[in-house]
């Protein structure tokens, strides 16, 4: 029998920083918009913090789209890691939504947000992707990466669809609106990843005010 491969034993997962777009409350998708100042001084902040953690992170694994790969540069600042993008954990396509606010979407098509929501992992935007397809994306970046970088600590700077498909499948959820909220923003997450199987360490992390 062979002997089991090495693998990353910890993902670290944090969405980019606020933008544009997110203040206005729009739809990014594979679209977007440059990061507000707020933002700007999150990720800065996020940067200080986690190097003063007693976790040892070797890498930054980022999404290519432009909200997330600044995200990285400033969280380096502190950091000082490789920085690698993926194309596997950019955020859902959201199709013909993308640019629009909810109150355009219901407007527009009405009851189709509403319908859509009780499919759970079938949910489809029109002309988008589902976030059964995003998750399965973002797993096999994640076992890809674990696989090129094995022991290795991986930071995953990303997009919240991209996270919460995750961390929802981590947790056996079935992507239902009766659910509890588990998830909040502006919060750090970890994983710890060994030969395909993850589990929660942490989650919902936050930066003291101090930081």
């Amino acid at each position: 029998m062979s002997p089991p491969q090495p693998s990353t034993d910890l993902f670290g997962l944090l969405r980019h920083g606020q933008t544009i777009w997110n203040r206005e409350k729009r739809i990014q998708g594979s679209g977007n918009s440059p990061l507000t100042p707020e933002g700007v001084a999150s990720c800065r902040k996020w940067g200080h913090f986690l190097s003063t953690q007693p976790i040892t992170w070797h890498r930054i694994i980022a999404s290519p789209l432009q909200r997330a790969v600044e995200t990285a540069e400033l969280v380096n600042e502190t950091l000082g890691l490789p920085i690698h993008r993926d194309e596997k954990i950019r955020e859902m396509h959201w199709g013909q939504w993308e640019g629009l606010t909810l109150d355009q979407i219901k407007s527009t098509w009405p009851g189709k947000v509403e319908e859509l929501i009780q499919l759970g992992w079938d949910f489809r935007p029109p002309g988008g992707e589902s976030r059964k397809e995003l998750l399965q994306r973002v797993l096999s970046s994640c076992e890809q990466n674990s696989t090129r970088w094995p022991n290795d600590n991986l930071l995953v700077i990303s997009h919240l669809g991209a996270i919460k498909s995750l961390l929802y499948h981590v947790e056996g959820r079935d992507y239902l609106p009766k659910e509890p909220k588990i998830l909040y923003n502006n919060r750090f997450h970890i994983l710890h990843y060994c030969n395909g199987t993850f589990s929660v360490t942490n989650k919902n992390i936050t930066v003291p005010d101090n930081s």
